[in-house]
């Protein structure tokens, strides 16, 4: 990974440096109305908004829903499940829907539609394709075919989604990150696809991406850091606890290099309760053992992002709005703290 990459010929994390202090969200959120959903988004984090999916309003709108809207040889069951035929598929065959006018994006047509005059920092979530192809290999299709389909089907996509913010944001400044559970395996010789080449889809698709966004990776498990940060990606986005925060050596030379963590602090497997106070010790215990493993402490502050573990879908309206209220306090802490650690250090 270079230390910035070009973006419209822009350099990333140099001309376009992100605010110190932002909170975002994961992606899914639990309301039927997408515009009540990006209403709350923009209350609770209008620095960062984030696009949301809502697959309670369309089982469509999961994960594997949005991957797999448009891909011929794959149709999307009203549970959500998908029915492959093997026989049609066909990695150079066109997306079948690439303005995303499908059921799959309702809440992300409501997210471009209130951003309209947008001239700040957005966040945009896509499924990967090691977690697509995954899935595929689990509907029967064999290895090679799933992962040459699910590569050119999220990296059109990819390029699908720069043109729509293109046209519809041109002000914006868009962070779009891959969300891969499908790289917490890895290592495992029954995995149907080896490490190299995951990190090799995964590359084409940030490389596909990177011509018009800053560009991330979502891993809600332990993974091999290292081999997450050698796709390219310029943000690591993963919940506390999941081995990141003791990955410190690699973790230092991702951030020297302009890198940025987005540090999902705030739990969503269970009740948070009201205070702030907890997560705050946790996280800031996790980045002073980071410092005692070499990471710069202005940088894990100044480079770092506030979010909640995983997305929100599974949790009720007002659930989800104390979960973003936390994790907004909490980047509001992040970005005092970064001016201290600034001035205590002559930064």
């Amino acid at each position: 990974m270079s230390a910035a990459r070009r973006v419209d010929d822009r350099t990333v994390g140099e001309a376009v440096p992100l605010p110190v202090g932002l909170a975002t969200g994961v992606g899914s959120l639990p309301h039927l109305d997408p515009d009540d959903a990006v209403e709350l988004v923009l209350r609770h984090h209008p620095r960062l908004p984030f696009a949301p999916s809502l697959p309670a309003r369309s089982a469509r709108e999961s994960m594997l829903g949005q991957a797999a809207d448009g891909v011929v040889g794959i149709g999307v069951l009203d549970d959500g499940s998908l029915e492959v035929d093997a026989g049609l598929l066909d990695p150079e065959a066109p997306l079948a829907d690439p303005g995303f006018t499908s059921d799959a994006w309702g809440g992300l047509r409501a997210f471009i539609s209130a951003l309209s005059e947008r001239d700040g920092p957005i966040k945009l979530q896509l499924t990967g394709p090691v977690t697509f192809g995954i899935a595929l290999t689990m509907a029967g299709v064999s290895a090679e075919l799933a992962f040459r389909v699910a590569g050119a089907a999220v990296r059109s996509r990819a390029q699908a989604l720069l043109e729509l913010l293109s046209a519809r944001l041109p002000e914006a400044e868009p962070i779009v990150v891959i969300d891969e559970p499908g790289l917490i395996g890895l290592h495992d010789p029954a995995y149907p696809v080896t490490p190299g080449v995951a990190v090799d889809l995964v590359s084409g698709t940030l490389a596909a991406l990177e011509v018009g966004a800053i560009t991330g990776i979502h891993c809600c498990g332990r993974a091999d850091w290292g081999l997450v940060i050698a796709t390219g990606t310029q943000l690591l986005s993963a919940p506390l606890g999941v081995g990141l925060e003791d990955a410190g050596g690699t973790l230092a030379g991702f951030l020297e290099r302009g890198g940025w963590v987005a540090w999902g602090a705030v739990p969503t497997g269970g009740p948070v309760g009201e205070s702030p106070d907890l997560l705050w010790r946790r996280l800031s215990g996790a980045w002073c053992d980071l410092v005692g493993e070499g990471c710069d402490p202005v940088r894990l502050r100044t480079q770092a992002i506030i979010t909640p573990t995983c997305g929100l879908a599974t949790h009720g309206p007002t659930q989800a709005e104390q979960v973003l209220e936390l994790s907004a306090e909490l980047a509001r802490r992040t970005g005092q703290q970064a001016v201290g650690v600034r001035l205590s250090v002559g930064a």
